[in-house]
């Protein structure tokens, strides 16, 4: 198994790069290599859209690279998603591709082009306490298809997204198709009030009103609202199911820290 690395959205810190080098080091069931490209800085970028663009299509197109993962997340990937996905090769069908975050435009770009595409842990997790156990659950998965990586609830296609995230996709031209999914969802960093903001918008669209149900993951680091919202995070999303005819299941083991799972899409 030969895994690339590299950093379609934010700079990978270095230091996760030189953990990482040594885990897989230690682990010796597959090669890893480090894209130069992780490192470069251009503003909030990890590099120009044009030079992450690049790095990503030249390891899409490497018939030696088995899998793509994604270096960290922030934002950038929807900058390089839709040039990303042109002209494939048969190389770059062959590969999966792991990521979460803002990886999730790549991922919709990529599942509606064919391609396979899988929310799981990413280097830059090394970084986060208990980041060693996510970052060797993300490579059991990749190696061996470890069923114990996989979040626990999956029955039937699935797909995970960041909600603000697959917000933001919605309408455009890297929309997957949502019928019959099961969709996971979590989030990061967001008032109540912008769950509820973005869970209007989300419910809205015909094509998530296909899912077959919604799953909510952990939703952290919510900012303290002056005054009170009035109503949690799971209270926001259920209700916006039962408003729209969604029907809404059981929580998800998937979020924005060391515990997150693996969620092949379909």
């Amino acid at each position: 198994m030969r895994i690339a690395v590299v950093a379609p959205s934010c700079i990978l810190d270095r230091e996760a790069g030189r953990r990482l080098e040594a885990l897989v080091g230690e682990r010796g069931d597959c090669e890893l290599t480090i894209h130069p490209q992780c490192f470069l800085s251009d503003g909030h970028f990890a590099g120009s859209d044009s030079e992450r663009r690049a790095a990503l299509r030249e390891v899409m197109a490497d018939p030696a690279v088995d899998a793509v993962w994604f270096a960290r997340g922030g934002y950038g990937s929807n900058r390089i998603a839709e040039a990303a996905v042109l002209d494939l090769s048969d190389a770059a069908r062959a590969k999966t591709y792991m990521g979460y975050s803002d990886s999730g435009f790549l991922h919709a770009a990529f599942d509606k082009a064919g391609l396979k595409a899988v929310w799981g842990p990413m280097p830059q997790d090394l970084l986060r306490t208990g980041g060693d156990a996510a970052i060797t659950r993300a490579l059991d998965w990749l190696v061996s298809g470890s069923p114990q990586a996989l979040e626990a609830g999956l029955d039937g296609p699935a797909m995970a997204f960041n909600l603000t995230v697959l917000s933001s996709l919605l309408g455009t031209a890297l929309e997957p198709d949502l019928s019959g999914i099961e969709l996971l969802l979590e989030d990061v960093g967001e008032h109540h009030y912008r769950l509820d903001r973005t869970m209007f918008h989300l419910t809205a669209s015909q094509n998530v009103r296909q899912v077959r149900q919604i799953r909510l993951g952990r939703i952290s680091d919510i900012p303290a609202n002056t005054p009170a919202f009035g109503a949690e995070d799971e209270d926001i999303v259920s209700d916006w199911c039962k408003r729209s005819g969604i029907a809404f299941g059981s929580r998800a083991d998937i979020g924005h820290d060391s515990a997150n799972k693996v969620v092949p899409f379909r």
